[in-house]
């Protein structure tokens, strides 16, 4: 099984998170951040991950906190959950409409880690989180996965709109790249025989 459990204890969160690779879509989502959580749940149900996450978090002072740490749990997640990538098919792509707003997402589980991020954020805030923080949630995965993700806006002003394609674009070129190639037999998908 392709799966993961992740417990990240600081003195600023608490973060307990499970991932299940080859899933249905199922999520179980509280993080203390009502965006994040719409933001993950929909994560889950595009990628057909099963993720569970729960996280108390001093959000009292801001979001900053629980949203990085999160996305370092669930990076650190993916990295487990991969192992040594046998037999993936390592690459994944999609360009995503969501309504105006057009996503590019591109990813290769290369072990090395990059954020191309290339979203214009017009707003600051939706609701009540911090869209800035969008960024840095894609910054700790990257980092802590050992995954190169391109995110690009195409088009499209409406800020909800753009954050909502984002995770649902990387959520769908991820389920590809991470997906088994039945054609790979369990080799490792470089010429250098490791990722």
């Amino acid at each position: 099984m392709r799966n993961a459990g992740i417990n990240r204890k600081t003195s600023e969160t608490d973060v307990r998170l499970r991932l299940e690779l080859d899933g249905t879509g199922r999520a179980d989502i509280n993080t203390g951040i009502g965006f994040l959580d719409h933001m993950l749940q929909l994560f889950a149900v595009h990628g057909r991950f099963d993720l569970e996450i729960s996280c108390t978090g001093d959000t009292y002072v801001d979001d900053h906190h629980s949203t990085e740490d999160i996305g370092i749990s669930l990076g650190t997640a993916f990295a487990e959950a991969l192992g040594d990538k046998r037999g993936i098919r390592r690459y994944g792509d999609i360009l995503l409409p969501m309504d105006e707003a057009l996503i590019l997402a591109a990813v290769d589980i290369s072990g090395r880690s990059f954020l191309g991020y290339g979203l214009r954020i017009e707003t600051g805030k939706v609701g009540s989180f911090d869209t800035e923080l969008a960024e840095e949630f894609w910054t700790a995965f990257t980092r802590s996965s050992g995954i190169c993700l391109h995110l690009k806006q195409l088009d499209g002003k409406n800020t909800h709109h753009i954050l909502e394609g984002s995770f649902k674009a990387a959520a769908r070129a991820l389920r590809t790249a991470v997906s088994v190639d039945p054609e790979a037999e369990g080799d490792i998908p470089s010429s250098k025989g490791v990722l």
